[in-house]
C-alpha cells in the first residue's frame, strides 16, 4: 500500500509528540471543578514554557499598561482559553524547529501563519462571532499539515513546492499531483491524532475547500478568507507563492463588506511584527 496522509502522520508521531501540557490544560478547562491555581500549577511545572508565556503577554502585541509577572495573573487578564491556545501555539513552534532552511524559510512560514491568525480574529469580530480567540489559534495552525510534510518528507515536499512555483499552480494542487495527498489531509490526520478540538480539525482539512465543512462552516470560511487576504498582501508565505482560489460561498456565508478589508489588513500590518518577534524568540 502506498503512502497516505494517515500513514505519514503515524510515522511522524515519534518525531512530533502531542503537546502534553496543552492536553492537560484542555482537560482542566472541561472540568467545572478546576480553578485558576490548578492551571497555573500545570504551566509552572515547565519553567521555560511559563517564561515564554509571560514574555508573550507582556509584549507590545498585547500592550497591557502594567507588567504581568505570574501565570495566575496572566490567566486573569487574558483568560484561560487564550492562554491555553498560546501554550498550543508555542508547543507547535518548538516541535517543528528542525525544518531545513534549504526547503523553506520558517520565519516566513510563521509570519504567514501569524498574519492569518490576526486576520482571522479580526474577521471574526467583524462577523460578530463570540469567543474570537479560537479563530486566532485556528489561523495560526491551519497549515500544520505542511509542517509534518516538511519535516518528515522534505524531498517530496520540496518537489511539490518547486512544481507549484514554476508551474503557476497553488501548492495544495501540486502536492496532490506530486505526492498523492496534500497538507490539508495531513493536517487533519495530525489534529485528530493529537485530539485537538473538532473545529481545528475541520479548519486544517477544509481551509482550501470551505464548502465541504460539515460542523464548523463559519470557522472554516473565516480561515479560508484570512488565508487568501494574507497571501494577497503578502505577509510571508507557507511554501506557496500563489494566492489560493476564493470560494465565493465562504464570502457569502460571512456577508463581509469588501470595503472594510483594506483597513482590516492595515491593522494586521500594525500587529504582525510584534507578534512574530515575541513568538519566534529563542529561550
Amino acid at each position: 500500500m502506498g503512502l497516505t496522509a494517515q500513514s505519514l502522520v503515524n510515522k511522524s508521531l515519534d518525531l512530533v509528540s502531542p503537546p502534553s501540557t496543552y492536553i492537560q490544560l484542555n482537560k482542566l478547562i472541561q472540568d467545572p471543578d478546576s480553578a485558576i491555581d490548578d492551571i497555573s500549577v500545570v504551566i509552572n511545572t515547565d519553567p521555560a514554557l511559563a517564561t515564554r508565556l509571560l514574555r508573550i503577554v507582556n509584549s507590545p502585541f498585547y500592550g497591557f499598561p502594567s507588567e504581568i509577572n505570574t501565570i495566575s495573573r496572566a490567566i486573569t487578564i487574558i483568560g484561560t482559553r487564550e492562554l491555553t491556545h498560546l501554550v498550543l501555539a508555542t508547543s507547535v513552534i518548538n516541535a517543528f524547529r528542525g525544518i531545513p532552511a534549504s526547503l523553506i524559510n520558517m520565519d516566513q512560514f510563521w509570519r504567514h501563519s501569524f498574519a492569518t491568525a490576526i486576520t482571522a480574529r479580526l474577521l471574526a469580530e467583524e462577523c460578530g462571532q463570540n469567543a474570537t480567540e479560537r479563530f486566532f489559534i485556528a489561523g495560526l495552525l491551519h497549515n500544520i499539515g505542511s509542517l509534518v510534510m516538511y519535516q518528515s518528507m522534505p524531498e517530496l515536499a520540496g518537489e511539490a513546492i518547486r512544481s507549484a512555483e514554476f508551474g503557476h499552480e497553488v501548492l495544495f494542487r501540486a502536492e496532490q499531483r506530486v505526492i498523492g495527498f496534500d497538507h490539508t489531509e495531513v493536517g487533519y490526520a495530525l489534529a485528530r491524532a493529537w485530539h485537538l478540538p473538532h473545529s481545528l480539525q475541520e479548519v486544517a482539512r477544509y481551509h482550501h475547500t470551505p464548502a465541504q465543512a460539515e460542523d464548523f462552516p463559519v470557522d472554516v470560511a473565516i480561515i479560508h478568507i484570512a488565508d487568501i487576504l494574507v497571501s494577497s498582501v503578502p505577509f510571508g508565505h507557507s511554501g506557496d507563492n500563489h494566492v489560493p482560489p476564493l470560494d465565493e460561498t465562504a464570502w457569502d456565508l460571512l456577508a463581509l463588506n469588501e470595503l472594510q478589508m483594506p483597513m482590516l489588513m492595515e491593522q494586521v500590518d500594525q500587529k504582525i511584527d510584534d507578534l512574530s518577534a515575541v513568538m519566534l524568540s529563542q529561550d
